[in-house]
Formats: structure tokens, sequence, C-alpha cells
């Protein structure tokens, strides 16, 4: 299976703002730059996954009507991390021992009370696993920086809590409407 990784286009919000799962829109530009810069490299009718923000979902519908896809399906499971408290603060304003907590464990510390990206880890191999037994040629999967980076990992062979440490390790370089091909 060719599995193709999309980030959403970049939100509306405001620079430096801790913004997980929280459903933020994608001004019309922004959508159309990703959208351009995708179309020329997709598969055609390939199944589509989607998280269910409005970040990937307003991308995920205009690829599929062009693509001749299939409606996309959303997964919840491909959501971004639920920063709890944290979420739409800035990140200057969120307490320095509270940061440094994740930092000291970035696998099962729950920033603002929300999701470990071990239990984040969990949902998204849940998804993978799932989508693998598909047995299809080529998956779309618009979602998040996180998530991709936990996707990746899932192809390393390790296991839930070696894909979530490898992830929380893995420097953050993924652009907005940036594509990572992963050939499974």
């Amino acid at each position: 299976m060719h599995l193709y990784l999309v980030r959403h286009p970049r939100p509306i919000v405001a620079a430096n703002t801790c913004y997980g799962s929280t459903d933020l829109a994608v001004a019309a530009e922004e959508l159309a730059l990703a959208r351009a810069s995708l179309l020329p490299v997709l598969p055609k009718k390939a199944m589509l996954f989607s998280s269910p923000l409005r970040r990937c979902t307003e991308l995920s519908v205009s690829l599929a009507e062009t693509l001749d896809c299939p409606t996309p399906t959303y997964d919840k499971r491909l959501a971004e991390m639920h920063f709890g408290d944290w979420e739409m603060q800035s990140w200057d304003d969120i307490p320095r021992a509270s940061v440094n907590a994740w930092s000291n464990d970035m696998v099962d510390y729950q920033p603002g009370g929300g999701e470990s990206v071990l239990q984040v880890a969990q949902r998204v191999r849940a998804f993978r696993d799932e989508l693998t037994e598909l047995n299809i040629e080529h998956a779309i999967v618009i979602c998040h920086a996180g998530i991709i980076r936990l996707l990746a990992a899932c192809e390393h062979g390790l296991s839930v809590p070696e894909m979530a440490l490898y992830a929380a390790q893995k420097p953050h370089k993924i652009r907005y409407g940036e594509l990572l091909v992963v050939d499974c």
C-alpha cells in the first residue's frame, strides 16, 4: 500500500498558540495553495481518510471531488493531540514548570490534563492496523503533524510505546500542506 500523508493547510490562529485538537478553519487562499500543490502528485480514485477537524475536512472534501475519490472517511483517531487546558493558550502563558514536566516525560505526561503521546499513539496504531486490513493500493490521509509522525513511526515495526517515544523525540519539520509518501 502507498500511504499519502498530508498535513493540513495553515489554520487561522495567532502565532505561538497551542491549538492541538481545537477545531480551526483555514483561509481560502491557504486551502487553494495546498490543493494546487497536491493535485498533481496524489493518486486518483484513492481511498481518502481525514481527521474530523475543519482544517483537514476542508482540504479532504476539495481533493476528493477533483481526484474522483470516494467520500472521505472522517476518523477521530486522526485528530491532533488534545492539550487540555493548554488549548488556545499562548505557549508563553503556559507555566514553564508544566512545559518542563512534559519535556521530562514526553510519552506519558498529559499536557494541560489532555492526552499523552502514548494515548495518541494507541489510537493512531489502531487506525493504521485497520487500514492495513483493507488491503488497498493507495490511501490518502489528511491529518496533523503529530499524527503523521506517529503513522511514519508505525512503519519501523515499533511497539506502541516505542512509536510514541520515536514520534515525541523527532523534531517537528512537517510544513503545512506537505506530503509524505510511505510505502507499506
